[in-house]
């Protein structure tokens, strides 16, 4: 009996790699603000640690500065909805 509980564990990595596995809203949430927040940092660091370059942020740069926010907060919004399938 113990066997077969253990198959069940979320630490496990193979429930990861099986047919059954499906994603939740919470795991989601988490991957898209990690996603979000890295981006948004890795963007401004590119901007910081160009110090040869002249001009500051362009429009560019702050469209994607406002998609990375815009992910970083979708996944803010699914991370309370628990572990309903995505």
């Amino acid at each position: 009996m113990a066997n077969s509980e253990e198959s069940y564990e979320t630490t496990d990595i193979k429930q990861f790699a099986s047919t059954s596995f499906t994603i939740s809203k919470r795991l989601l949430g988490i991957f898209l603000l990690i996603i979000g927040t890295g981006s948004f940092f890795g963007i401004l660091a590119i901007d910081i640690f160009d110090v040869g370059r002249q001009g500051g942020i362009g429009p560019s740069q702050q469209a994607a500065l406002a998609l990375t926010l815009i992910v970083a907060l979708i996944g803010l919004t699914l991370i309370p909805l628990g572990d309903k399938p995505a």
